[in-house]
């Protein structure tokens, strides 16, 4: 029974390990995506609530980007490491807005990425220009 237990105890923390590991993903902090535009998200509440700000590297506007701010919702639960979220960035250079909706993940190499997907609203002067929108 003696040469059993040392081999119990590896067997164990073997088994052990890839759960303490196993991390959970965390929306606040900074992000940057593929085309260098990042943004920003302090402390998600107890409600999953959230606010922060967004600097996008790419517009069709002709305007000067400026960092513009974000509000959003991440679902909490306490058995899920992959949170779903969403969020809206009303654009600080322009007269529209975008929302945001995704889900963080772990990769294989241990880093967080948010996976999103997004869609713009422009604004329109009538109801015949929605269309453009």
């Amino acid at each position: 029974m003696v040469q059993a237990t040392p081999f119990l105890l590896v067997l164990s923390l073997a088994l052990l390990a890839p759960g303490l590991s196993a991390r959970k993903c965390d929306l606040t902090g900074l992000w940057v995506n593929d085309l260098g535009s990042n943004m920003t998200i302090a402390t998600v509440n107890g409600k999953g609530n959230f606010a922060g700000s967004y600097h996008t590297a790419v517009t069709a506007s002709s305007n000067k980007i400026q960092v513009s701010p974000l509000q959003g919702s991440q679902k909490l639960s306490s058995q899920k490491s992959y949170p779903t979220f969403g969020f809206t960035v009303n654009w600080s250079f322009s007269d529209s807005v975008t929302v945001f909706t995704g889900q963080c993940f772990m990769d294989e190499k241990g880093e967080e990425v948010l996976k999103t997907t997004w869609l713009l609203r422009s604004h329109a002067d009538n109801i015949n220009d929605d269309w453009k929108s």
